[in-house]
């Protein structure tokens, strides 16, 4: 069965997607830490990242810096903080956080819910800076 990372993608489960190319999607994680809270996956299935081969991993960091650097030019924060945990989906992802304490990075805290709208706009902004980027 696919993970819910590849589902999100094939578009078996909505996702609010900021980037995808060939090899890797950005989406806004829908209960975030913090607003801009954001899961950067390789769209192959691997469990753990660091299987992953290191001209591979190389492309991965390029991509998600670039994400990190549209959600710092959109989210107020002093940081972007990154995070791999990936014991809750068996399918390698990067979190990316805005944070502006360290405590903002803490997974065992309560998650936010935001509502449809604030997600949406979130996504749009941090898509349109990805974009801009470029």
């Amino acid at each position: 069965m696919s993970s819910i990372f590849s589902r999100i993608y094939n578009g078996e489960i909505p996702g609010y997607f900021i980037a995808r190319n060939e090899e890797f999607f950005a989406i806004l994680d829908i209960n975030p830490l913090t607003m801009g809270h954001v899961l950067v996956i390789p769209i192959v299935e691997t469990d753990y990242l660091f299987d992953l081969d290191a001209e591979f991993l190389a492309r991965y960091m390029a991509f998600t810096q670039k994400i990190a650097k549209a959600i710092k030019a959109v989210i107020d924060c002093k940081r972007v903080g990154v995070a791999v945990i990936g014991l809750e989906v068996p399918h390698a992802h990067i979190h990316l956080v805005p944070i502006n304490h360290v405590g903002d990075i803490n997974f065992e805290k309560a998650k936010l819910s935001p509502g449809e709208s604030e997600i949406k706009n979130t996504c749009e902004l941090i898509a349109q800076a990805f974009t801009s980027l470029d």
